[in-house]
C-alpha cells in the first residue's frame, strides 16, 4: 500500500508554482527553480518506492524472486521496476507525479485526495517482462503501455464515503513544442478526406480520450479489488462505499474531477511563467463539463533524474511503513 507522503520541502525549492482558478478549471504551472539538480532524486525516491511497492510485490511474486534480489541472485536483472525499459519508465514517472502534486499542492476545488494505493499491478504487460527476463535476461524490448486511467485518487468524508474522486491522464515529452503539445491534445496528423493535400489533427488525442471517459472508471473497480485483497479492514467502509458506487443499479452518485499532467522539458523559446494550455480561460476542446485540473511540469535533466530515480529505488537498506 502507499504510506509516504510528498516530499514538499524538496518540492518547494525545485519548483516554483503559478496556480489559477477559471470556473471549474483549475490550472498549475510548476518551473524548476534553477537547472534540474539529478541530486533531486534522492528526495523523492522514498514516494516513489512506496508508489510502485504493491506492484513489486505481485511482479516478482509472479517471476518467482526476491522482493529485493541481491545482486547475483537468479533474476536479480528483471527487478520491478528499474529495469523496465527507459519509455515505460517515463510514463511510470508520469503517473507517480500525479499522484505526488494531487497530495501536495491545491487543486480545483481544494479537495484533500488519498492515494491509498497506486493501480500499477494491473499493468499486465509489465508483469510479462519482468516474468520473461527473469528467466532470460537476453528478453529486452519496448513495454506496452497499462490500460485505464494512469491514475486515481479519492475524496472520503468523515464517516469513510467516497464523494469524489480525481483521474489522472499524464503524458511525458522530452521537450513540450507548440506542435508537440497539439498532436498529444488534438491526435497525431493524418490527411483531411475532405482535402488530400492538406494535413490536420486526427481528434484522438488527450482531450478525446478525457471527454469520453467513463462517469465511474475501471480504475475505481481496480482500487476496490486491491483494498479488499490487502486492507479489508481499514479500508472497509471506503470499500463498503466503492461497491455501491461501482453497483450497475442504482449506484451512488460520486464526482469527479478529471487531471492532465504534461511533464518534460521546455522548448528553448518558451518563456518563463507562459503555460503549454491557455490558463485564463476553460479550454474550449473540454466539453466533460466535469471540474478540470492541468498541471505543467517543466524542468531540465528530465531522462537523468528519472534514471537516477528508477537507478536508486530499494538501492539502500530501508523499511517502508506497513512492509
Amino acid at each position: 500500500m502507499h504510506t509516504s507522503l510528498p516530499p514538499k520541502d524538496a518540492l518547494d525549492t525545485w519548483l516554483k508554482s503559478y496556480p489559477s482558478e477559471v470556473e471549474n478549471f483549475g490550472h498549475l504551472l510548476l518551473e524548476e527553480n534553477a537547472g534540474t539538480d539529478p541530486a533531486i532524486a534522492a528526495d523523492l525516491i522514498p514516494y516513489f518506492e512506496s508508489a510502485h511497492f504493491d506492484a513489486r510485490q505481485c511482479f516478482h511474486k509472479l517471476a518467482r524472486i526476491s522482493l529485493h534480489p541481491d545482486e547475483g541472485e537468479a533474476g536479480c536483472d528483471a527487478n520491478y521496476p528499474g529495469s523496465l525499459p527507459l519509455i515505460a519508465r517515463k510514463g511510470l514517472f508520469g503517473e507517480v507525479m500525479s499522484g505526488m502534486m494531487a497530495e501536495n499542492y491545491e487543486f480545483i476545488g481544494k479537495h484533500e485526495y488519498l492515494i491509498p494505493v497506486f493501480l500499477f499491478r494491473n499493468h499486465e504487460d509489465a508483469g510479462q517482462y519482468i516474468y520473461t527476463l527473469s528467466r532470460d535476461p537476453s528478453r529486452t524490448r519496448e513495454v506496452l503501455g497499462r490500460k485505464g486511467d494512469d491514475f486515481i485518487a479519492i475524496v472520503i468524508d468523515e464517516e469513510g464515503k467516497v464523494t469524489r474522486f480525481i483521474a489522472g491522464e499524464a503524458k511525458w515529452r522530452s521537450i513540450w513544442r507548440q506542435s508537440v503539445v497539439d498532436s498529444v491534445m488534438l491526435g497525431e496528423k493524418i490527411v483531411d478526406p475532405a482535402d488530400p493535400d492538406n494535413r490536420i489533427h486526427s481528434g484522438r488525442g488527450v482531450w478525446y480520450e478525457v471527454n469520453r471517459a467513463l462517469a465511474v472508471p475501471l480504475g475505481l473497480e481496480q482500487l476496490h479489488a486491491i483494498l479488499e485483497e490487502c486492507e479489508p479492514n481499514k479500508f472497509a467502509r471506503v470499500i463498503a462505499s466503492l461497491d455501491r458506487i461501482l453497483a450497475r443499479r442504482n449506484p451512488d452518485p460520486v464526482e469527479r474531477t478529471d487531471l492532465i499532467l504534461l511533464a518534460g522539458g521546455s522548448a528553448p523559446t518558451r518563456k518563463a511563467k507562459h503555460s503549454l494550455i491557455p490558463w485564463d480561460v476553460v479550454p474550449e476542446e473540454y466539453t466533460a463539463g466535469r471540474d478540470l485540473q492541468i498541471v505543467e511540469l517543466l524542468f531540465s535533466n528530465g531522462e537523468k533524474l528519472i534514471n537516477a530515480i528508477y537507478a536508486g529505488l530499494w538501492a539502500r537498506e530501508q523499511v517502508l511503513a506497513g512492509v
